[in-house]
């Protein structure tokens, strides 16, 4: 029954996938090899075959045939009147070749054997899962949902080896349950207790990179390039890109006819607004382009100090800002540069009112809050609702509901 056991555990582990052939041979040689050694005291005169094909083993076992009464060593030579009784044939200076059995080990060495075996088989597992995860890092994977926790959610591959997708790492707007596809990108693989714990993440840029590798056959190809990716996941996303062609427009190329290419991106992201933005080295016209769709009137830059002083029209600095002012913290982020809005007087804006005018009925701090995302007249804060205010600047609900009553009474 020992037997039987060692030679099934044999027979699972030529079944693994992860683990090459000189190895899977390499290890079952020395496991049987250790038995020979703890039974014979050497096993530099054994032979043992594995097939990690089929499963079958056979172990050799070659003695040199002594005269009666001139065998020093019983585990390399065997006397004459002794092997006579097993081959007649036999003389003196012949090798004695004989089959070693499982069964002649003995239980308790069969059970020890195969229990290492077993740790071995699950060791080699362990580590062909880190390395080929390691080497992985960067790419898309596909598995499905096997259990949703509270801050993570285990997905198994389609081989079966446990991916874990932590709650950070997951757009706002995901939702999954058991047996649901997901996709996502390897971020990290580390070896934790001797087990390799494997990351995936759906909010890191790389995501959204091999995306648009995938759906966008140019950029696979290398002839557009995607020079920086920004997101605020499930928001909002900037993709600075370039064609080493010149008859290849980039933009339109990842956007696609009617926007073919991009939506399926979009889908994945459950519906982060993506911004395709033609790259270039020309720093003013970088920005420009980062703030779309705002309009930029112009633009002052002080490279020193990485920043950018941009100046809109009325109209355009909520544009420029975007809802929670994602879009003005990713043009940043994509560009390099520290970026602040200013409102340029227009002449038609002539009844419009500084903040600094009520100063005495708005406190100082609260007008700074205020002028820090751009809004620094009476119309450009009605211009926004109360949410609105209250997303893009650190104040209260009632003080912004204070605010706006003090600034509707003036035009009243």
């Amino acid at each position: 029954m020992s037997n039987i056991n060692l030679i099934d555990s044999f027979q699972e582990f030529k079944d693994f996938k992860n683990i090459d052939r000189p190895t899977v041979i390499s290890v079952l040689e020395e496991v049987f090899r250790s038995m020979l050694r703890k039974r014979f005291g050497t096993d530099e005169n054994c032979d043992v075959i594995v097939n990690p094909d089929n499963g079958d083993l056979e172990i050799w076992r070659t003695r040199m045939v002594m005269e009666d009464g001139f065998s020093e060593d019983d585990d390399l030579e065997i006397e004459l009147a002794e092997v006579k009784k097993i081959d007649p044939d036999m003389e003196v200076g012949d090798e004695f070749i004989e089959q070693i059995t499982l069964e002649s080990f003995g239980r308790r060495a069969i059970l020890a054997a195969r229990q290492t075996l077993v740790s071995k088989v699950l060791e080699l597992e362990k580590d062909e899962i880190f390395k080929k995860y390691k080497d992985r890092v960067g790419e898309i994977v596909s598995g499905e949902v096997y259990q949703v926790w509270k801050k993570e959610t285990l997905v198994l591959d389609d081989e079966g080896n446990e991916l874990l997708l932590p709650k950070t790492e997951q757009i706002p707007a995901d939702f999954f349950k058991k047996g649901d596809s997901v996709r996502a990108v390897i971020k990290e693989v580390e070896m934790v207790n001797a087990s390799p714990k494997i990351i995936i993440s759906r909010t890191a840029p790389e995501f959204l990179q091999r995306l648009f590798e995938m759906e966008v056959p140019e950029i696979f190809d290398g002839l557009i390039t995607i020079k920086n990716i920004v997101r605020e996941p499930g928001e909002r996303a900037k993709v600075a890109v370039e064609s080493y062609d010149d008859r290849i427009d980039p933009v339109g190329a990842c956007v696609g006819m009617k926007g073919s290419r991009i939506h399926g991106i979009v889908r994945e992201l459950k519906n982060e607004n993506i911004d395709v933005i033609n790259y270039t080295t020309n720093l003013s016209l970088f920005i420009t382009r980062a703030l779309s769709p705002a309009k930029i009137t112009s633009i002052k830059l002080d490279d020193a100090e990485k920043k950018a002083a941009v100046y809109l029209k009325p109209d355009q600095v909520s544009l420029a800002i975007g809802r929670g002012g994602h879009n003005i913290k990713l043009a940043g982020k994509l560009t390099g540069y520290e970026i602040d809005v200013y409102r340029e007087n227009a002449d038609e804006d002539e009844e419009d009112v500084d903040l600094e005018e009520f100063a005495d009925e708005i406190d100082g701090w609260i007008i700074d809050e205020l002028k820090r995302v751009g809004l620094d007249t009476a119309k450009s804060v009605l211009a926004l609702n109360a949410e609105e205010l209250v997303k893009r600047t650190d104040l209260e609900e009632t003080t912004v509901e204070e605010v706006l009553g003090v600034l509707r009474a003036e035009f009243e």
